[in-house]
């Protein structure tokens, strides 16, 4: 197996290399040469533990590292830092199923990748013997921020540095980034939404003579982004794993056919939905749901995607993007793996704001479906979910439940659907217990957590749980175009 560019330059290169560099030379994204088909595998599959079946799918694809190597990993990632042995519950609550990917130290979705991937990366560096200092760049609308810097944290040879919009995550979020300890972790704040601490990382990442600099003083960058194949891959295994215990516990029959309904901004977590199905797995729809940044609705509607649009903050601020880095992975697949019609598209992009595919490739994406979600919507949905079923969800996770109950209206068809639950409620604290119709009014987030906590009779997690006696240790801010000159500030460069 090796990993070639979504843009067509003449890189063939090994997973270890492939997770080390991040970003391709010529701006693009890797992709796996092709994927292994594992449908008459499956029923060997049903029992598998989490790290079991993460093994199966991981070696298939990182074949230059030897299975001891990835079972190290593995051990490392998937320990006592969750909080179910299971890792990725999936569970029925009355005729839905609601896949559980916040049950990792920093409560999200994320941990079920970079929990991993700081250990696949340590091991590339020797493979690839590599001398120079790592330096992880990341833009974050969130999630990814803190669960890189956990992951990361007090690692040999490496130095991670976060920017994330000031305004545009929730104050858990921020507490949880700024809280993070660790001697080789940083954290800036911009004065800018997402898509402009994106756009800044990946025209650092591109900028050539910033490169050169970095390595005359002995650093090399790279992403923990899901931009970075070393994060995408792992987020694979849970769409098996899900799969693979409805059959176990019988609620459908090997080869039938469900949904997943993921919500969506940056497109790396559907995107590793759809690889899945690309490898065998049985799946009918992949539902893409949006809040009202619903760039991503507007493509799967019309086939035009357009950026130049408002951004709106909403309580669903890790979905607050207009730019969806991952879906150029999707664009290469559905055009047949035209890296010059997958030029032609991003260069529209990023001159024009917009691009629209043609008839064939609109075809080519039948198995998505594009929903999203009101903040009226949200607020009303988490309150009857919980009423309903005694059952708690992020803002997130709402917008993917009221995705599919707008789905269901318009198709009518008996298929198990899993709802990917990606965010801990807790995290988004003041809009969950607001949404059950309470008070929050001169409480601070402490006060939040521990009504939400009474009201809803749930425990707080530990990790947010300890944030209140957790020391403010990054203080850091710049403007949206200051990222080089905070970089050389850190780095001493």
């Amino acid at each position: 197996m090796h990993f070639i560019s979504t843009r067509g330059c003449s890189e063939k290169i090994k997973g270890s290399k492939a997770i080390v560099n991040g970003l391709c030379s010529d701006g693009g994204l890797y992709v796996p040469t092709e994927f292994p088909n594992l449908e008459d595998r499956l029923n060997k599959f049903i029992g598998l533990t989490y790290k079991e079946l993460c093994l199966e799918i991981l070696k298939l694809f990182l074949d230059d590292f030897t299975e001891e190597e990835l079972k190290s990993c593995i051990n490392k990632a998937y320990n006592d830092k969750f909080d179910t042995k299971l890792i990725a519950p999936t569970k029925k609550i009355n005729n839905h199923y609601f896949l559980e990917l916040y049950h990792g130290p920093t409560c999200a979705f994320k941990d079920m990748a970079l929990t991993l991937m700081p250990h696949l990366l340590e091991k590339s560096l020797k493979k690839n013997k590599i001398k120079e200092e790592i330096v992880i760049l990341t833009a974050t609308s969130g999630d990814t921020g803190k669960a890189a810097l956990e992951g990361f944290k007090n690692l040999d040879q490496i130095k991670i540095i976060v920017f994330f919009p000031e305004d545009g995550v929730s104050n858990i979020q921020k507490l949880q980034m700024r809280t993070q300890e660790g001697n080789n972790t940083y954290v800036v704040s911009i004065n800018g939404n997402f898509d402009d601490a994106q756009s800044g990382v990946k025209n650092i990442f591109n900028d050539e003579e910033f490169n050169k600099l970095l390595l005359k003083n002995n650093y090399i960058l790279s992403s923990a982004n899901s931009i970075n194949i070393g994060r995408l891959l792992p987020q694979v295994v849970y769409y098996f794993y899900s799969y693979l215990n409805l059959v176990k516990d019988k609620h459908i029959k090997l080869g039938d056919k469900i949904n997943f309904v993921v919500p969506t901004g940056n497109f790396g977590n559907i995107l590793a939905a759809y690889y899945s199905k690309l490898m065998g797995l049985p799946v009918n729809k992949l539902i893409c749901a949006s809040n009202e940044n619903n760039v991503l609705y507007d493509f799967f509607d019309t086939g035009k995607y357009d950026r130049n649009r408002v951004l709106h903050l909403t309580t669903s601020p890790s979905m607050d993007i207009l730019i969806s880095s991952n879906l150029e992975r999707l664009l290469f697949e559905v055009t047949k793996r035209n890296y010059n019609k997958v030029n032609s598209l991003i260069n529209d992009l990023n001159n024009k704001g917009f691009y629209e595919i043609d008839n064939n490739m609109r075809f080519n994406l039948n198995t998505f479906h594009g929903e999203f979600a009101t903040q009226y919507e949200i607020k009303e949905n988490i309150n009857k979910v919980f009423k309903e079923n005694n059952y708690l969800i992020d803002t997130h996770t709402c917008v993917a439940y009221t995705a599919y109950e707008k789905y269901r209206k318009n198709n009518f068809e008996d298929i198990a659907t899993v709802i990917v639950s990606t965010a801990s409620p807790y995290k988004f604290s003041k809009d969950v217990l607001s949404s059950l119709d309470k008070n929050i009014e001169n409480l601070d987030e402490f006060h939040v957590l521990e009504n939400l906590s009474l009201e809803t009779n749930t425990n707080i997690p530990l990790p947010i749980k300890n944030l209140k006696t957790a020391k403010i240790l990054h203080n850091r801010n710049c403007e949206k175009y200051e990222l080089k000159k905070e970089i050389e500030n850190i780095l001493k460069v």
